[in-house]
């Protein structure tokens, strides 16, 4: 070996382990870009990360002739990408239970109304209410207030339970939740002041129900002596014109409101007064009553047994109603009485009147004097348009001369004690307007106004404890009225 060559050979062994730490840092440098480079990857759009992808694959002769040799510093990563490639993960904090209270009462931002958001239709999640116009329907209104016709069509397939929306009127009010997609959430309407109708929605579907709202009651009493009529007596008194009919009714078994009345007569009555919302809306039941007529004292109290059933009695317990009522018009006069020797007034011959006509006018309502059968509807002979009932095997009662026959009655038809069957008219052999009524028993007339009617059942045994303490308790209070309104005439006089 020449000594050229030696020195060649010592020359490159001098040399290698430097190029051998040069390529190492090479490597080195080559690893760290790469890192940095993947780590871009996971920050970068999509776009970004195929560009670094295909630059990945084909790096270009800028890449091939990059002097890395030559570079002595580094060019140094973005502060958040060089924490994201070497801090660790930092801890999650502990929820603060206070601070998370402090931000849950904060209220969410509000809503934007629809109508800024360009939507014709009523604030979100408010109640909208609507007054009912003369010519109004339920189409009509859901039209105004910008509501889908499948909506209606959905709460009138519930039935009965919205059947009363079928007869508004004008000067109602209805009311509307709208919610925020437009759709309807509620709808309330108020048939009076005590009931109404809720329908909500549920679902996809819609569900009604009854609005029942309880006023307060409160005991008030009316007393008076009758100088011209009930009704003018009973006006004075401050009752209403329902309440009187009430008070006739009680005592219609034992007293004819058309026939027995006689100045002087007086009456005490304890009733409720129906407060809402600190307002008199009505007045309630009668709760005790007393009737003086002719000197003869009928006494009346108002009571509800366990089982729910609410009826009058007497003091003793007897019912205050009768199987049949004295008079099948109300308020009426007696034009002819029951006789055997009467002259008829169109034949002019004396023939027997086996009934009582009373005089009313034109169309006033004929009610059935007690629950029976329709035997008889139709014409018969003088007596014109006729309903015969049948209570029982016994008695049976005629009503003849009718303008015309209750909607609905036929021959076997059921009756309550009460129920209209006709009206006034003077059909058949008649002078004018009036209802002809017989009362027969086993088949033989008797005189109306003077038979004895049988009573209905009295208070049932396993109430009458309860009844007489609650009966004392108002009769209590009927007598003091009474004696205060007694004494009040006398001081006036």
């Amino acid at each position: 070996m020449t000594y050229s060559s030696q020195v060649r050979m010592d020359y490159k062994s001098l040399l290698e382990p430097r190029r051998r730490r040069k390529f190492a840092s090479l490597h080195w440098w080559v690893l760290g870009l790469a890192a940095i480079g993947g780590a871009a990857l996971f920050v970068a759009g999509p776009e970004e990360a195929t560009a670094h992808r295909e630059a990945a694959l084909d790096p270009g002769p800028q890449a091939i002739a990059l002097r890395l040799p030559e570079v002595t510093t580094p060019t140094r990563a973005p502060a958040a990408l060089t924490a994201k490639l070497a801090l660790p993960e930092p801890a999650r904090p502990v929820p603060n239970p206070a601070a998370t209270a402090a931000s849950a009462a904060v209220p969410p931002p509000a809503a934007v109304p629809l109508e800024d958001a360009g939507v014709a239709t009523l604030p979100t999640g408010r109640w909208e209410s609507t007054r009912v116009r003369a010519g109004d329907s339920l189409a009509r209104i859901f039209s105004r207030m910008k509501l889908s016709a499948r909506e209606l069509h959905d709460i009138m397939a519930l039935g009965e339970p919205v059947a009363s929306l079928k007869k508004i009127h004008p000067g109602e009010t209805l009311r509307f939740r709208i919610g925020e997609d437009g759709r309807l959430l509620a709808l309330e309407y108020d048939k009076d002041r005590l009931q109404g109708l809720a329908v909500e929605r549920k679902g996809d579907a819609f569900a009604a129900r009854e609005i029942a709202r309880q006023p307060e009651r409160e005991t008030a009493y009316a007393s008076a002596t009758i100088d011209s009529s009930l009704f003018v007596a009973a006006q004075n008194a401050g009752l209403s014109d329902n309440l009187t009919m009430e008070l006739a009714n009680i005592f219609g078994w034992d007293i004819d409101f058309a026939l027995d009345i006689r100045k002087g007569d007086r009456f005490t009555v304890l009733y409720e007064n129906l407060n809402l919302d600190g307002e008199r809306i009505g007045q309630g039941e009668i709760l005790a009553a007393e009737f003086v007529n002719q000197g003869r004292v009928y006494r009346a109290v108002r009571y509800t047994d366990a089982s729910g059933r609410t009826d009058y009695y007497t003091p003793e317990g007897r019912s205050m109603r009768k199987a049949f009522l004295r008079t099948p018009v109300a308020f009426s006069r007696i034009s002819s009485r029951f006789s055997l020797g009467r002259k008829h007034p169109i034949l002019n011959r004396i023939r027997a009147h086996k009934g009582v006509d009373y005089a009313a006018p034109y169309g006033t309502p004929i009610k059935a004097t007690g629950d029976g059968k329709v035997v008889f509807r139709g014409t018969k002979g003088g007596y014109g348009r006729t309903v015969i009932l049948a209570h029982g095997s016994r008695y049976s009662t005629l009503y003849a001369h009718m303008s015309r026959f209750a909607k609905g009655l036929r021959n076997g038809s059921r009756v309550r004690q009460g129920q209209v069957i006709g009206y006034v008219g003077q059909s058949g052999l008649a002078t004018g307007p009036h209802l002809h009524y017989e009362f027969r028993i086993n088949g033989v007339h008797r005189n109306p106004l003077t038979v004895a009617l049988p009573a209905a059942a009295p208070i049932d045994p396993r109430y009458a404890a309860d009844f007489e303490r609650k009966a004392q308790t108002l009769l209590a209070q009927l007598e003091l009225v009474r004696e205060r309104e007694t004494q009040v005439a006398l001081n006036g006089n």
